[in-house]
């Protein structure tokens, strides 16, 4: 089975948003939480038309810092108090480390609560 397959899984599965976008700032992929989180599809769309003037500088510069150095790979962009989480870009690279896109990635601070290896749905 190829790998791709595996790595959609996982992304997919992810509870966090998860929004991926190559160079060009264009959506290729967002996993299920991130359409539920944004209540649209926005693949194949401009993430900077999602945004105003000072996100898409900020957009910007980061991703000119992580094409900067092969070591520059996540950049912390905000905080939500509200929701717990703290949210980063994360340069996305090939197996030559050459940057080809980005993607948004949430952390959400909450201790778990269920049971340890509680298998109930």
């Amino acid at each position: 089975m190829e790998l791709s397959v595996f790595w959609k899984s996982l992304i997919d599965s992810d509870h966090a948003p998860i929004v991926i976008c190559d160079l060009s700032h264009t959506v290729v992929y967002m996993n299920p939480a991130a359409v539920r989180r944004y209540r649209v599809d926005l693949t194949g769309k401009s993430l900077k038309a999602c945004h105003n003037a000072d996100s898409n500088e900020k957009i910007d510069r980061v991703t000119a810092w992580f094409a900067a150095d092969a070591s520059h790979n996540e950049v912390y962009t905000s905080r939500n108090d509200a929701e717990n989480k703290d949210v980063y870009m994360v340069a996305l690279r090939d197996a030559a480390g050459v940057l080809i896109g980005y993607y948004e990635k949430h952390e959400y601070r909450d201790r778990e609560t269920r049971p340890l290896y509680q298998m109930e749905a």
